[in-house]
């Protein structure tokens, strides 16, 4: 009787979540009809980059490839890299491209945003700042693109979540399912529409330089871990933003097992919990719940439990379903979400393990989680 009842309510969480309609690929720029603005204003891409040797070049390649009408620079900032970062981005034949060598990390600040407001503070007075990562690649015509959605609807951010590399093995069983949480946590249609939930993809956003400047400027963040959402937030304050998915911008930069992709979400998973053990022990337990107990009821359970375990796992599959066609998966991958949230609910557990250990936050031999507390 009591897992009969616990199947029930957890079918009820799968269909309540349906109904949001967080799953939904449609926030996609493809989708879009987009005329070009009659005057294209001027923009500087800000890119922070340190030890970037292996993939700068096919980076900012991209970039200074963009067939955008208007003004455009490029601005690299070497964050004390040792593998020649920058003299490989300074080869690149164009003269949009700029290289600054960054100064020491200051205190209070983590080292991707001290790039940046490095790179911020050189660009002068653009009307829009393209801050986008070094180990993503964009098609000619991503400027044009992000620079219209957000002169069409007066929008403050417009961010793409860049597809990301998912040829290997590990790849394509864990990829796929780290956008779809991401859209569970930041559904991206009501990151689009009024309201307070607030969101962006750290690989690619343009922002308009004078709302950011009127929000406090990149100093206003300057200890966030997860900075794309917390500058979504930010800027949201300033007018409306949009976030999507986009073909147009890929990460060239493979994760070669699953342990690199722990490493990645263990990076900031239990910045996303405020650093709570008690957020991390809920967290756990229901993630057990909602993900690993339908199966659990579907195989071992009988009478009630099992079809309505039965019935959740089919609703939880479903849901998976256009993030696997966006990612050109099988559909077979949605039978295995119960064990690849087990994977994420490890790589959480990490997180705070990395975080109690000193850790916590490493990106590129950087401890940086402390600054997020």
């Amino acid at each position: 009787m009591i897992a009969g009842v616990i199947a029930l309510i957890v079918l009820a969480i799968w269909i309540g979540l349906a109904a949001t309609g967080f799953w939904r690929t449609d926030q996609y720029d493809a989708r879009l009809s987009l005329a070009s603005p009659e005057q294209w204003p001027d923009v500087v891409a800000v890119v922070p980059a340190r030890d970037e040797a292996d993939v700068i070049a096919r980076s900012i390649g991209s970039l200074a490839a963009q067939d955008y009408p208007g003004n455009f620079r490029i601005l690299l900032v070497d964050d004390d890299s040792s593998d020649g970062t920058g003299d490989v981005a300074r080869s690149i034949a164009s003269d949009r491209v700029t290289v600054l060598r960054g100064k020491t990390l200051a205190a209070g600040w983590t080292g991707k945003l001290w790039a940046l407001s490095q790179g911020i503070a050189a660009a002068g007075t653009p009307d829009y700042l393209w801050l986008t990562d070094a180990d993503i690649a964009h098609a000619p015509d991503t400027l044009r693109t992000l620079v219209s959605i957000a002169k069409a609807g007066d929008r403050q951010l417009v961010s793409f979540m860049a597809r990301l590399h998912c040829d290997r093995r590990a790849e394509r069983a864990l990829i796929p399912a780290f956008v779809w949480f991401f859209q569970l946590l930041y559904p991206f249609a009501k990151v689009n529409r009024p309201g307070r939930m607030a969101g962006a993809a750290g690989g690619c956003v343009l922002v308009r330089r004078d709302g950011l400047e009127q929000a406090g400027g990149i100093g206003a963040i300057r200890g966030a871990l997860i900075d794309d959402c917390t500058l979504g937030a930010l800027m949201k304050t300033q007018g409306p933003i949009w976030l999507g998915l986009t073909d147009r911008s890929r990460s060239i930069r493979p994760y070669e097992d699953a342990g690199a992709i722990a490493r990645m979400i263990a990076r900031s998973a239990y910045a996303q919990l405020h650093y709570s053990p008690w957020r991390l022990a809920g967290t756990l337990v229901g993630l057990a719940l909602v993900y690993l107990s339908p199966p659990v009821f579907a195989v071992f359970g009988t009478g009630l439990a099992q079809w309505a375990g039965l019935a959740a796992w089919l609703v939880m599959a479903a849901l998976f379903q256009p993030m696997l066609a966006f990612y050109r998966r099988s559909p077979l991958w949605g039978l295995a979400l119960p064990g690849i949230a087990a994977f994420y609910s490890g790589c959480t557990f990490l997180s705070a393990w990395q975080h109690a250990r000193g850790r916590g936050g490493m990106w590129k031999g950087r401890a940086q989680a402390a600054l997020g507390q």
